[in-house]
């Protein structure tokens, strides 16, 4: 059974212009990727800011509307239904948003944040939606306390964890995690990562962890999906991308990482120098003549590189 399976996803946004403000062109955010996820798996959506990685979580989560493609969860096409019938696989599908400082409302309590998605789907009392609020709470590491404090009463770190309580409590299958440390000092990065394989382990979460920092993506995940210009360059298990990537984009982006060892330094130069080279002179062979990005071939069970 495929637990979520993304087929040949497409989301445009039209560009409009002239008088009458007709469609001109259209900007191709989500641009045909296919991919899956396996029950209880971490999968890493990595590329540039731009690139669509952003745009496929929420378009997975319902809140943007492709223009053509498939989205599998649990073998029922989610792209099929209607507002109203995909509104019971909400809960088991939540997102935790980039910047804990503006997903959070100021104007309420943790209290009243965390319980609005029990509010929508399940009918408590007053008490037992408290204590149920002060159960996550606990969970994520916050005192029970916290339930009357406002956001701003809290750290960066401890608002992203609010924010990772408020996607717990309906028991949710799949987590988009989409930059959930981006914002946060890395002390703080470390400390909310650690949480989120803590729970996953504990609560079986399959995450669709999207980040542009390939240190994080190691640290995170078992498979990676590359993204560039709204398409999949590179797909394969965290060692094949890491060790033996393919794609120059892939390369480019590995040959970035700031190294750390300076007895390591030298060489990593060399690699950078050496990427430089090969994506000025075999351009053509990762673009085609109008720079679009190949489709996804395979080159192992588990390894797929776009190329021609």
């Amino acid at each position: 059974m495929t637990f979520l399976k993304v087929e040949n996803l497409k989301v445009y946004y039209p560009v409009r212009g002239g008088f009458f403000r007709r469609v001109i062109d259209h900007v191709k955010a989500v641009d045909d990727i296919t991919f899956e996820l396996k029950e209880g798996e971490t999968y890493g959506l990595v590329g540039e800011s731009g690139c669509g990685k952003t745009t496929t979580g929420r378009t997975i989560i319902g809140l943007n509307r492709p223009i053509a493609g498939k989205i599998f969860f649990n073998d029922i096409e989610l792209t099929k239904l209607k507002r109203r019938d995909f509104y019971q696989y909400r809960k088991d599908i939540q997102m935790i948003f980039q910047d804990p400082y503006s997903s959070l409302n100021p104007r309420k309590r943790v209290l009243d944040i965390i319980a609005e998605p029990i509010r929508n789907f399940e009918k408590l009392s007053p008490n037992e939606e408290k204590t149920k609020v002060m159960d996550v709470l606990e969970k994520v590491g916050l005192s029970p306390e916290s339930i009357y404090k406002y956001p701003h009463e809290f750290s960066g770190g401890q608002r992203q964890r609010i924010g990772i309580a408020r996607a717990l409590t309906l028991n949710p299958k799949l987590i988009i995690a989409d930059e959930p440390v981006s914002a946060l000092d890395v002390s703080v990065q470390a400390q909310v990562l650690n949480f989120m394989k803590d729970i996953q382990k504990e609560f079986n979460l399959t995450y669709l962890f999207i980040s542009h920092d390939l240190g994080i993506i190691r640290h995170m995940c078992d498979r990676i999906g590359i993204m560039y210009r709204g398409r999949l360059v590179e797909e394969g298990t965290k060692d094949e991308i890491f060790e033996y990537p393919q794609h120059i984009y892939t390369k480019r982006l590995l040959s970035s990482i700031p190294q750390m060892n300076p007895e390591e330094r030298i060489q990593h130069m060399a690699f950078r120098r050496k990427v430089n080279e090969e994506f000025k002179n075999n351009y053509d062979k990762y673009f085609d003549a109008e720079g679009k990005i190949f489709d996804l071939k395979p080159i192992s069970e588990t390894h797929s590189v776009a190329l021609p």
